[in-house]
């Protein structure tokens, strides 16, 4: 649940990406078949689990589009086509192999104290700039407490585009591809008070731990007349 705000918001850092008009017209919600088939000796080997989520592939995909200032396909593609073939390609992307799971992993081994502390004091001005210039950013999100590396799968990913103010209390407004096209998503916490933590309406089973700012570089999404076959 969110936090209830104590005075009046004043709404800032609002780029031109919305959620509603902007994100893809459907959920982070995959049937259980391989994310990625390479080719292996004796035929071809699946890896991963499409059914676990490819939040970062549909977060850089939804600023593809954006970028590209092209409609955002609105029906989930089956695995195999195109268009999944691109997200499950944009989701190894915004991983960034090896040093950004490590990113995610370095916030698992943190406490909740200093990873909130992190987040407020390092990671919040830099995405706040980039929001005031009208920029979206996209958001590794730190949602788990453990030394176990496989667990790193249960972080996520989100596409901040704006903000608003109530004294030292931040809204911070996500694109949240386990949400859809939903402007009401939104993680909120308190620059004076950052041991109190994040509230949140993420569509997860976690709680929001922290998050950085990740790099995001445009790519050219498929054609709408093949993104179905």
């Amino acid at each position: 649940m969110l936090m209830s705000q104590r005075a009046p918001a004043v709404s800032v850092g609002r780029p031109s990406f919305r959620p509603s008009q902007h994100g893809l017209g459907f959920d982070n919600s995959w049937p259980s078949a391989p994310a990625l088939t390479v080719r292996a000796p004796g035929g071809r080997l699946g890896i991963g689990n499409a059914a676990r989520g490819l939040c970062g592939g549909m977060v850089f995909a939804a600023l593809d589009y954006w970028q590209a200032d092209r409609q955002p396909p609105a029906d989930r593609p089956p695995p195999g086509a195109p268009l999944y073939r691109y997200i499950v390609r944009r989701l190894l992307q915004s991983w960034h192999l090896p040093a950004g799971v490590g990113r995610y992993y370095l916030g698992m081994l943190a406490s909740d104290a200093d990873l909130a502390e992190h987040t407020i004091a390092r990671q919040w001005p830099s995405v706040r700039a980039l929001l005031d210039r009208g920029q979206p950013v996209t958001l590794g999100v730190v949602t788990v407490d453990s030394a176990n590396p496989f667990l790193i799968g249960h972080n996520h990913q989100v596409v901040a585009y704006g903000y608003s103010l109530a004294g030292p209390e931040v809204t911070l407004r996500v694109y949240d591809p386990n949400s859809g096209p939903d402007d009401t998503v939104a993680v909120r916490f308190s620059t004076a008070a950052p041991s109190a933590g994040f509230a949140h309406n993420l569509a997860i089973g976690w709680p929001v731990r922290g998050f950085f700012l990740t790099r995001y570089a445009p790519a050219k999404p498929p054609s709408a007349d093949f993104s179905q076959r």
